[in-house]
């Protein structure tokens, strides 16, 4: 398989780049496409839909093909895989009935491959990624491989879309399917967020609505933790530094524990929606701001990667949650060139608002404040 990446500011320059790229008689069959909410999605999908090309696409918070990040534009990696090798997915949940859905899907594509393998995206900030995982379970098994993330908006925190050809949906998810016997696709999520404090406990919680914390209000204990002020709607940049500073760190029975931070405040309780469930009872600790040796952990992760499990890669996905960004500005680059540099193939990454996959040495799960890196080669 070979695998060839565009970027661009606006439908003539993706429309140029497209052309460019197939001016050999390159024939792509697959494209991964991040495009920022300001783009007109709609018109890139219809170029890259009139050469036949398959759509897996998420909006996001920021996207690259480089470690020269961008804002606002669409970034895109071409593959030329079989079209016997992967099949595109594409459901709406609005009752949020996101195990169900999965479900389904998972059901269709175990009729077509026998090893069928999962690249998601998904859309809605209050989304269950972890029900959407779990449906995936129930059909597959717990062994399943699946990792993803979940679309952006650029920190608007309003609406999300996914889409694929001639679809979108600002609640649903989109899916490649690949045949895991024909193509090998590895997945790592390394985060590095420290925690700080005791254990405390989820005195209330349904799903991925966290009501209290030691029976105080989620929103008020963070904020007190943090030492957070103007604590109110009208506060634009309140989510952005809970998310980004003070995500709870969900402590699980084995692996490391798993970022969940406030993405959706509820004014009425000051309670907040994460992007996973946090069961009531369970255990949870704070995190400390980040530091740089964060940055370093993840090319470490991923040069594990490739040194244990894939020597050698077509074309590698990177999910980065939006609040490394957040955390690092401009510094981001190190970490995205230090990833790039490991199997040296064409990449397409996004800042998503979380991400999917196995936790290191633990289960499948929905993260934050991670950057999952998926490669992938055609056999």
């Amino acid at each position: 398989m070979k695998a060839k990446t565009i970027k661009g500011k606006s439908p003539g320059e993706i429309k140029t780049a497209l052309e460019e790229s197939m001016a050999d008689g390159y024939k792509p069959t697959l494209a991964i496409c991040f495009i920022s909410k300001s783009q007109d999605r709609k018109v890139i999908s219809a170029l890259l839909n009139a050469v036949g090309i398959s759509i897996f696409g998420c909006t996001t918070n920021g996207e690259f093909i480089d470690e020269e990040t961008e804002k606002g534009s669409a970034a895109i990696l071409l593959m030329n895989m079989n079209k016997d090798y992967f099949q595109v997915f594409f459901e709406e949940y609005p009752e949020r009935n996101y195990r169900e859905v999965s479900s389904s899907i998972a059901q269709k594509a175990k009729a077509i491959f026998e090893m069928p393998a999962f690249l998601i995206g998904t859309s809605h900030a209050a989304t269950d990624g972890e029900e959407i995982l779990h449906g995936i379970e129930d059909v597959v098994g717990k062994q399943v491989n699946a990792s993803g993330g979940a679309a952006g908006d650029d920190y608007s925190f309003t609406e999300t879309s996914v889409f694929t050809n001639g679809k979108e949906s600002n609640m649903g998810m989109v899916c490649i399917v690949f045949d895991e016997t024909k193509v090998e696709i590895k997945a790592v999520a390394t985060c590095g967020w420290k925690a700080v404090g005791t254990e405390k406990t989820v005195t209330k919680s349904e799903g991925n609505h966290v009501y209290t914390v030691d029976h105080i209000p989620v929103l008020d204990i963070t904020a007190k933790y943090g030492g957070l002020e103007n604590v109110n709607p009208e506060n634009k940049n309140l989510l952005i530094e809970i998310a980004a500073n003070f995500p709870l760190q969900l402590q699980r029975e084995k692996g490391d524990p798993i970022m969940r931070p406030g993405l959706q405040v509820d004014w009425t309780d000051h309670s907040y929606y994460t992007s996973g469930s946090v069961p009531q009872g369970s255990k949870v600790r704070f995190s400390l701001p980040p530091d740089w040796d964060v940055m370093e952990k993840v090319v470490k992760g991923v040069e594990n990667l490739k040194t244990t499990e894939m020597p050698e890669a077509d074309a590698l996905v990177v999910f980065s949650c939006a609040g490394r960004i957040l955390a690092f500005g401009p510094m981001m680059n190190m970490e995205i060139e230090g990833v790039k540099k490991i199997w040296n193939v064409p990449m397409v990454g996004m800042f998503s608002n979380a991400e999917l996959a196995r936790a290191t040495g633990g289960n499948l799960e929905m993260h934050n404040l991670t950057t999952c890196c998926v490669a992938l080669k055609e056999k």
